[in-house]
């Protein structure tokens, strides 16, 4: 057991899904040319104005309700200054005196480590919510020594969730930022692609002996852009600062930087406190007053909740805790299930093809089920046409496939590649005569007791008819021969 404990807390900045950028008409589409998007709002020339983009600040609402946040009622912007390369402007706007949001919570479940099974659950608080812009972006080049700015990305909205420090491990990290990414796009306040810089994750940490209440010095991680980075990060720099403190060192305040490759981190520099940066009220930019109607406009429009939606499909559909989180855990595998369970009538057996059979489809195609183009109908009339008995399980399963590759209609796929099952007994019935001629000894010995020849006498039948028939009304039509003498 170790001799100390790790406390953390979290800065989160999440790129909002707007069309423009938050103080300027530039798109904010990911990816392009270096430096497309760029206008002189964003490069920050002397004259140029910003003016606020109010989806930005709805977007600001939802997530401050979301997240159990008091919204602030005249909320307003601070210039924060410093001087880096990749923010042309010399400042960022942000906000410090009047965020738009906070005093939220967020109650996370994540599994016990020491059974393996149970669920530990666990209240984050919420310090504040910021709206602020982002800045641009350095790529650096190894091999020639270079460092190349893209100013596209200056001025892109940012959220900023800023936790209390109420994480004690990287599991109750991790475990909060899955929770946060599946609501935040469950909101559709953004898309959360780590891969694209759309939610990056500071880490502030500080280590103290067990039973010490008072924080350590504390070092922050910049921009981890994975689960996987957040968790390694977490445990290095808690052993590094142990190995210190353990030897009455003493950990110096500072910025560091998180080596993927050699999953170490390297100081960057010393961490600047609020007044380094010289805040001061934005000159630009009015106040933002919302007022109650308004903060009851944007409630109703926020959609039930994974959490929420998770408890109503275990309490109220039957379904497995196991499945209602999967189906849960991503916005467009929960609106495929409840249009499919809508349609079929059965949420077991829509849960059932999508844990089974669709998810099959998925990891086959790289699909980790964040995103796909499948009609929202296609499953349920899949399981329609087979609880009615027109389709074998094996051409639901080549129906649903279809459906995913091609989008191709299921009743006239199988229409056009002929997949009806055939439920007529007339139709059948010379196709079983005809077989228990073929097979006379199956059938001698079927009569004489051997009653397992009854499945190789079906099958043949079955393979007749190309295993088309329904096996239902086939096995009864090859029941009354048998029983005839």
């Amino acid at each position: 057991m170790r001799d100390f404990e790790t406390v953390v807390g979290l800065e989160v900045h999440v790129e909002l899904k707007t069309e423009s950028k938050i103080f300027c008409s530039c798109p904010t589409a990911f990816g392009g040319a270096p430096n497309a998007h760029i206008c002189e709002v964003c490069a920050g020339l002397p004259g140029a104005l910003p003016r606020l983009n109010r989806k930005v600040v709805d977007h600001a609402v939802m997530t401050a309700l979301a997240l159990n946040c008091e919204v602030t009622r005249e909320s307003r912007f601070d210039r924060k200054n410093y001087f880096y390369p990749d923010l042309p402007k010399g400042y960022q706007i942000s906000q410090l005196y009047a965020p738009i949001g906070r005093d939220g919570y967020v109650d996370i479940e994540y599994p016990d480590k020491k059974d393996g099974t149970s669920m530990l659950k666990k209240r984050i608080r919420i310090h504040e919510l910021h709206m602020e812009d982002d800045a641009g972006k350095l790529v650096h080049d190894p091999i020639k020594n270079i460092t190349k700015i893209d100013f596209s990305r200056c001025g892109v909205p940012l959220l900023e969730i800023v936790t209390e420090p109420d994480f004690r491990s990287e599991e109750e990290v991790v475990a909060f930022l899955e929770q946060l990414r599946i609501m935040l796009r469950f909101l559709g306040v953004s898309d959360c692609k780590m891969q694209e810089g759309s939610l990056r994750a500071d880490v502030n940490l500080s280590v103290r002996p067990i039973g010490q209440t008072s924080l350590g010095n504390r070092t922050e991680m910049k921009n981890l852009a994975s689960f996987r980075a957040v968790a390694k990060a977490i445990g290095y720099e808690a052993a590094r600062q142990w190995a210190v403190v353990s030897e009455s060192g003493r950990i110096p305040r500072e910025t560091r930087r998180w080596d993927e490759e050699k999953e170490m981190s390297f100081p960057m520099r010393k961490k600047e406190d609020a007044s380094e940066y010289k805040y001061f009220p934005e000159p630009d930019l009015p106040a933002i007053r919302i007022t109650d109607e308004k903060i009851e406009e944007v409630r109703k429009q926020i959609p039930e909740l994974p959490s929420d939606k998770r408890r109503r499909y275990i309490e109220q559909l039957r379904l497995p805790a196991y499945d209602a989180g999967i189906l849960t855990s991503q916005k467009p595998l929960a609106v495929l299930f409840e249009r499919t369970a809508e349609l079929c009538g059965d949420p077991k057996e829509a849960s059932n093809w999508i844990m089974g059979e669709f998810m099959k489809i998925l990891n086959d195609h790289g699909n980790s089920g964040e995103d796909f183009d499948l009609r929202p109908d296609s499953l349920g009339e899949i399981i329609l046409l087979l609880q009615k008995g027109r389709i074998s399980r094996a051409s639901a399963k080549a129906l649903l496939l279809s459906a995913y590759e091609d989008g191709s209609i299921p009743e006239k796929e199988a229409e056009k590649r002929d997949l009806w099952l055939i439920g007529d007994k007339e139709v059948l019935r010379p196709i079983v005569k005809k077989v228990l001629e073929d097979n006379p000894k199956a059938l001698s010995e079927y009569r004489s007791g051997k009653l397992k020849n009854k499945q190789f006498l079906l099958g043949q039948a079955m393979r007749e008819t190309k295993g088309k028939a329904d096996p239902s009304i086939l096995e009864g039509v090859l029941q009354e021969y048998l029983e005839s003498e």
